[in-house]
């Protein structure tokens, strides 16, 4: 038997079972950076959310640079009557407030993980955009060096 400690908790698990019955790829997804934009109209709201999001991270272990962009203003106008007054109208307007979490060098299984916590306790009222940039190797017929694959004869005769 080996013991294996959840939290506070040890189990006894046999030897054999401890050990993972699917192989892990060599080459894991990597992404360079993961932007998650999140909207809202309530500036208490957000505050929370971001707190939740960075207790998150911070529990995976991940880094989280958070920034603020501008918030969006919509203002529109309506009359109190549809055929006369005029000069009497009322003007509405609509905040969308912003906050973008910016993780950096994530591996796949961990941005999954995290995303779908995340995205589990989305409050209501508030609307999320995720835009993943991911690392990948270049393909061979690029990485070899086109100078060394151009025969000798068509260097003599251009010469």
């Amino acid at each position: 038997m080996h013991w294996v400690q959840y939290s506070d908790l040890h189990i006894d698990v046999p030897k054999d079972l401890a050990k993972p019955a699917s192989t892990i790829s060599d080459e894991p997804d990597i992404y360079k950076r993961l932007s998650i934009l999140v909207k809202g109209h309530d500036k208490s709201v957000l505050d929370s959310y971001e707190y939740f999001a960075m207790l998150a991270a911070k529990q995976l272990g991940i880094s989280v640079k958070v920034h603020e962009p501008p918030k969006k203003i919509e203002r529109f106008s309506l009359l109190k009557s549809v055929h006369i007054f005029k000069k009497h109208g009322i003007q509405y307007e609509m905040r969308t407030l912003y906050r973008c979490l910016e993780l950096e060098h994530v591996t796949g299984c961990t941005a999954k993980v995290y995303l779908e916590y995340i995205q589990r306790n989305l409050p209501d009222g508030v609307a999320m955009e995720v835009t993943k940039t991911q690392l990948e190797q270049l393909p061979e017929h690029i990485t070899k060096p086109t100078w060394k694959t151009v025969p000798k004869e068509t260097e003599e005769s251009k010469s």
